[in-house]
């Protein structure tokens, strides 16, 4: 089933999420229904609360990306990235901090540079509630990272400067009210 993508301004895209049990109540349906919406908007991850639950879960695809001409030396191991992640924890950040554009599905229309570490150590169970600790880099670590800050109540658009913050102000209060054209399901904060 198709959820709708909660828009920026509604408040649980702010909380904190909390850990889950294995016992969450249709935990597969929900992940299959987490992956349906995330490809219907054209996305490669797509976090709990952007579809209204404050849980510690977030789905990734970037299967995607593999044909794109930026990422022709990882292609393979972009093939095979589609992956679940429950009660995540970033153990560890290394690596030089990159900037790279990004949006949010939250947050249509809206597209900024953000700087992030390129390499993380993490903590988390998968689907079947696995236990995994695994490293990641290159665009597959810039990914989880902002499907990471959604669980945590962070957006893309906090970590920008004053300046840009500014400058996006307007598209953001239009979003909020609504005013804004999407091809996916939103639902804007009352």
């Amino acid at each position: 089933m198709i959820l709708p993508i909660r828009a920026y301004g509604d408040p649980v895209l702010r909380k904190k999420a909390h850990d889950i049990t294995k016992d969450y109540p249709e935990l597969n349906l929900l992940i299959d229904n987490m992956f349906e919406t995330m490809y219907q908007a054209h996305g490669i991850g797509l976090a709990a609360p952007q579809i209204g639950l404050d849980i510690r879960l977030f789905v990734i695809d970037v299967r995607p990306l593999a044909e794109d001409e930026d990422y022709l030396d990882i292609r393979e191991e972009l093939k095979d990235f589609k992956k679940v992640f429950i009660n995540a924890k970033i153990l560890e950040y290394e690596g030089e901090p990159w900037k790279f554009n990004e949006g949010c599905l939250s947050i249509p229309d809206v597209r900024e540079d953000v700087s992030r570490p390129e390499i993380i150590t993490m903590e988390y169970y998968d689907e079947n509630f696995v236990k995994h600790t695994e490293t990641f880099s290159d665009i597959r670590a810039r990914v989880i990272q902002h499907e990471y800050d959604h669980i945590d109540g962070v957006l893309f658009t906090d970590k920008l400067s004053a300046l840009k913050k500014k400058i996006i102000k307007g598209k953001l209060t239009k979003i909020t009210a609504g005013d804004v054209s999407v091809d996916y399901k939103m639902r804007f904060p009352k």
